[in-house]
């Protein structure tokens, strides 16, 4: 049950990176808002897979052939998904942007079916369905009008579809390294990912946006520890995902809402309904139920 404590590690500091990014939405392009997380992230993760590899008296392997398809995907889609769930913030609150992103969970079991043949059972699937209606509850509950701005819904389902295939396609590459321990596999998966997404989305940025990876290194004292913090969540979501299926992990993730809220009501300022309320609660009873699954 490892999987679990770095699980709720992942989602407060995911929390705590989203917080980040959307104060630098401010100054930045949605995209070079997105490029924040990765700009300083490469050399930490690339650090951290050097240490991992290194405790545990391990040589680099090159990875297989069906490592890289996997890796590639997964990466450009996680960035997909960053620059639609900043884009949903533009058009929404903090809170539905990242509670529509959380449909995430329900969709990756779908894709985990279909990609890995992985099962969530009976009653993992009735968790994540009391999850599913719980987020758009939550989503709902701040809004006169109901839902809120379409676009903005439509966003972040977006960015949830786009990160659901993005962890199981990282899951996929995990499972394919040829490492003893799953901390080894997650921390090269890392590597290597962070590194190609910084690479592709510098170069991306500096043709369609000149300036803006300046503007982004100009502004280091906020893009910096987005960047670290970043790593930190995404060294804890690739090795909880290379420990246990996606569905489960993403569900369990979805304790980010609580973080969310909190966020919401301490820095934005933002008001919680009673109905946002009842959604967090279904989403309580929606990783319970998953726990239960997950344990089985």
């Amino acid at each position: 049950m490892l999987w679990i404590p770095i699980t709720l590690a992942a989602a407060f500091l995911q929390n705590a990176r989203s917080a980040l990014q959307k104060r630098l939405s401010a100054d930045l392009s949605t995209q070079g808002a997105a490029f924040s997380r990765f700009g300083f992230a490469a050399p930490a993760a690339i650090l951290y897979a050097v240490l991992v590899l290194g405790a545990g008296g391990t040589s680099f392997a090159m990875p297989p052939a069906a490592f890289w398809p996997y890796a590639a995907v997964g990466g450009f889609l996680q960035i997909s998904a960053t620059v639609l769930l900043l884009a949903s913030f533009r058009h929404g609150s903090f809170a539905v942007g990242t509670a529509f992103s959380k449909t995430e969970s329900l969709q990756a079991a779908a894709f985990g079916l279909v990609v890995l043949g992985e099962s969530v059972g009976l009653v993992g699937t009735l968790g994540l369905i009391v999850g599913f209606f719980g987020v758009l509850i939550l989503a709902r509950g701040g809004s006169a009008s109901g839902w809120g701005a379409p676009k903005g819904l439509a966003l972040g389902t977006l960015s949830g579809t786009a990160f659901a295939i993005a962890a199981v396609c990282y899951r996929a590459a995990a499972l394919s390294l040829p490492y003893g321990t799953v901390f080894e596999r997650a921390a090269v998966l890392l590597a290597v990912v962070t590194t190609m997404q910084t690479v592709g989305m510098g170069i991306w940025l500096a043709w369609r946006q000149p300036g803006e990876v300046t503007r982004v290194v100009r502004a280091w004292r906020l893009t910096a520890p987005t960047a670290l913090i970043g790593v930190a969540a995404s060294a804890c979501w690739f090795t909880a995902m290379t420990l246990q299926q996606v569905a489960y992990v993403r569900a369990l993730g979805q304790v980010e809402l609580v973080f969310s809220t909190l966020v919401s009501i301490l820095f934005f300022k933002e008001k919680i309904t009673g109905r946002e309320m009842t959604g967090i609660l279904l989403v309580g009873v929606s990783i319970v139920a998953v726990l239960i699954a997950a344990a089985r």
